[in-house]
């Protein structure tokens, strides 16, 4: 266990964190995770954690969260909770194989290898990177290494562990693999999880990823995840972001798509103090499909940033994009999705459309939508709303004997219900639905999940 708390630059003493701990970030590591560590905390070092100057960042203040006193679990803990006593199925009808991450680290009392289809492999990344090397080593930082994010960065340098999930050539999953990661700590933490998802030709699965804090103290945590899509291979991410209001989340997501794959990916933020979502879709092969959708919710003095970037590099690709915001009190929230389609993507189609409501006078949206288009053969478009409530549907129910309370539930429904159904897997769906009613309600204050306590 290490601690940061001095009050100097929060860069140095995060370098000399580093520093000072090598021995203990490359023991039990393999090759390929430490082989990128030197480089990354320099790259972080002379990066250094982006302000408001910095354009990529410019709507989300970051540095104040290092500026608090966490301690890093840079070796395996155990003990810390009991998962079955704390966890049972609350989604009906969702059969899924489930794993559990705490702080980072895939939990050892984790077995899911049973069931699944032959060949398929989910585990520990740390440990399968030691035993199952030629599995990792032409995957891992593949595409987070080429980032110039410094928190990719950051991540790079610490990781220890996370989860890895490889589904081999032809193999279709049938049930969901549910991934549930936890923070749980007594004392303020700065947490770092690396996640790596191979599909290979042909191959099909479906994840929900459950993010959710227990236990009321600070923290930070600092997520990448590398998602490699292969030839006609079909893969379904679909997150849901339930933190207290006393954290400060980085969620950074690499999709790389082979030719004729589908990508179907959805971020549901229910509750978080401040988030900051990264995804990058890259097109590395020509007729492949991408849906990349979003829903948030904030409230109080909450701040949720979704930043988005579709690299269109093949040419006969399609893109959609739809993230949809709903803000009140003085929360405050931001969307920038960037679509680039390159010289030789001709006969790309990429959709964008953010759509915001502002449920009080003092939350704030910032949005910024962006196409850069150097093909000639294409189609394509962006859109962005910020406003209020509808007034007019809102007097026509009214009109109809509908309280004003149940009247805007109903609006507020209907508009996010547009994101909610392009969820594939049908009780995730329901049970999306139903929270969402519930944080409507203000029923999700601290921590709600996608299971129940």
């Amino acid at each position: 266990m290490s601690i940061i708390s001095e009050k100097i630059s929060q860069v140095d003493q995060l370098v000399s964190l580093f520093e000072q701990n090598r021995e203990v970030l490359a023991r039990g590591s393999s090759p390929i995770l430490n082989r990128m560590r030197e480089v990354s905390i320099k790259r972080f070092a002379q990066t250094g954690i982006p302000d408001l100057k910095n354009e990529d960042y410019k709507y989300s203040r970051l540095k104040p969260a290092f500026e608090n006193s966490y301690r890093q679990e840079l070796v395996r803990e155990s003990g810390l909770i009991n998962l079955n006593e704390i966890f049972k199925n609350n989604i009906p009808e969702l059969d899924a194989h489930l794993v559990f991450l705490v702080n980072g680290w895939f939990y050892s009392g984790n077995n899911p290898g049973a069931e699944l289809p032959k060949g398929v492999v989910l585990g520990s990344l740390e440990q399968i990177a030691n035993e199952q090397p030629d599995l990792i080593q032409n995957y891992l930082n593949r595409q987070a290494g080429l980032s110039n994010d410094p928190f990719v960065a950051l991540n790079t340098a610490f990781a220890k562990d996370g989860f890895f999930l490889f589904v081999p050539k032809g193999v279709v999953i049938e049930k969901p693999v549910q991934i549930i990661n936890l923070l749980s700590s007594n004392e303020n933490l700065m947490a770092t999880q690396r996640n790596l998802i191979v599909a290979e030709a042909a191959s099909l699965v479906k994840l929900v990823v459950c993010d959710q804090t227990l236990t009321p103290v600070s923290y930070l945590f600092n997520s990448v995840t590398e998602v490699f899509i292969g030839q006609d291979a079909m893969v379904d991410v679909y997150s849901i972001q339930n933190y207290h209001n006393q954290s400060t989340v980085i969620n950074s997501a690499f999709y790389r798509q082979q030719r004729n794959s589908v990508l179907n990916t959805g971020t549901f933020s229910l509750h978080g103090g401040l988030i900051r979502n990264n995804l990058k879709v890259t097109f590395s092969g020509d007729h492949s499909e991408a849906n990349v959708n979003g829903l948030s919710f904030t409230d109080k003095k909450q701040h949720i940033d979704n930043f988005i970037i579709i690299e269109h590099a093949s040419p006969n690709c399609l893109s959609n994009q739809i993230y949809k915001n709903i803000l009140d009190d003085e929360s405050t929230g931001a969307f920038s999705g960037r679509i680039h389609v390159a010289r030789d993507a001709q006969q790309t189609n990429a959709f964008q459309r953010n759509n915001n409501v502002l449920l009080s006078d003092k939350a704030k949206m910032q949005t910024k939508p962006q196409l850069i288009i150097d093909a000639d053969d294409v189609k394509c478009s962006h859109g962005a709303t910020v406003g209020q409530i509808d007034e007019d549907a809102l007097f026509f129910l009214r009109a109809r004997g509908i309280g004003e309370k149940d009247a805007r539930m109903m609006l507020m429904n209907a508009f996010a219900h547009e994101v909610v159904q392009k969820i594939t897997i049908e009780p995730l769906r329901d049970r999306i639905d139903e929270l969402i009613e519930k944080r409507l309600n203000g029923e999700i204050g601290r921590s709600h999940d996608c299971k129940d306590k």
